[in-house]
């Protein structure tokens, strides 16, 4: 049985105490497959160089065990950590929230390419993308990608549709268009008002227009994959008057089951994420017009939620997504 050396890079300054990392961190530590794990923050000034001037020739960060815990990491990755190699370790375990450069993630794929990454970093860029799904056309509503506003009047011209922006995260930015008229969740914008202010990233960056489902009223769930196999799920339902699910924005959560068709889409986008370097990814679906669940995106960046998952399932949640991980680099060190 090998033994993997571990280093976590995340940023703990920006963690609440549900943050899945210390529960997979500290479970990690005692497993028999890891040798050793560091988790090293950006938040800490003293890595400053490594994260924001990518010098990775060394890094500064805390030897976990068991105890890892929210409490104690806020002062220890700050305080009690020591310096190490990255090129030391065999596993580079990504749980760096957004924002995060693409120039940072290639750069760091370019200096340690032979080393197995959770997840790999031009595969998180590739995913981060809204634009991915249009890989995935047969299982998702009708989309589009707009680079003009006659693009997207064109397209809301045949149905009311969601605009979302293609790097954003959370919900943010995400407006709907009804009989022409914007509504971002709070309020109503004339539609040319509202295209015309934002014409440059439309032309720049492009939108991704999705047609808006009407069933959004019967909630948005969120599946947590890892190596393709569904480990737990969750429903997030819009507060009432409201047709955006996202928590963050006033919604609610509660445990579900993935049905067949999410189990169906996952078997349809899992080989493409496979190959992009994705282990660890989270699934969003919609309810669309023929009361089947539709894929409407993807999430490949510090996916949270395991342990509530592993609270709400009564199953080893956390156990099985570190045996998984420790297989994935089993396989990439043959």
């Amino acid at each position: 049985m090998k033994k993997y050396r571990v280093l976590c890079l995340t940023d703990h300054d920006k963690h609440s105490k549900e943050n899945s990392i210390y529960a997979i961190a500290s479970a990690m530590a005692i497993h028999p497959q890891c040798k050793e794990i560091v988790v090293a923050s950006r938040s800490a000034d003293i890595n400053s160089s490594f994260f924001y001037h990518n010098n990775f020739e060394k890094i500064c960060g805390l030897t976990v065990g068991s105890d890892f815990n929210y409490d104690d990491a806020k002062k220890d990755l700050h305080e009690k950590t020591h310096e190490v190699k990255p090129s030391d370790f065999d596993i580079i375990f990504l749980r760096i929230p957004r924002p995060i450069t693409d120039d940072f993630l290639n750069a760091l794929e370019l200096k340690f390419n032979s080393k197995c990454f959770v997840n790999k970093p031009s595969g998180i860029i590739t995913c981060s993308s809204k634009a991915v799904l249009l890989n995935f056309q047969d299982v998702c509503p009708p989309i589009k990608l707009c680079h003009s506003i006659n693009e997207i009047m064109a397209f809301s011209e045949t149905q009311d549709i969601v605009l979302k922006p293609l790097r954003e995260y959370g919900g943010k930015g995400i407006v709907r268009i009804k009989n022409k008229v914007v509504n971002d969740g709070n309020q109503n914008v004339d539609i040319q008002e509202y295209l015309t202010g934002i014409e440059s990233t439309i032309t720049q960056d492009g939108l991704l227009a999705m047609k808006y489902l009407e069933n959004v009223s019967q909630g948005d769930k969120r599946l947590i994959v890892v190596g393709g196999k569904v480990l737990a799920s969750s429903l997030r339902l819009p507060s009432e008057d409201s047709w955006l699910c996202n928590v963050a924005l006033g919604g609610t959560s509660v445990s579900a089951e993935a049905d067949k068709d999410e189990l169906e889409i996952i078997e349809r986008i899992n080989p493409f994420l496979n190959k992009e370097g994705i282990l660890i990814y989270g699934v969003d679906t919609l309810v669309d017009d023929s009361g089947k669940r539709t894929l409407s995106e993807i999430n490949a960046l510090s996916i949270g939620g395991f342990p509530q998952a592993q609270k709400q399932t009564g199953q080893p949640i956390i156990k099985m997504t570190i045996d998984k991980i420790f297989n994935y680099a089993d396989v990439h060190y043959q």
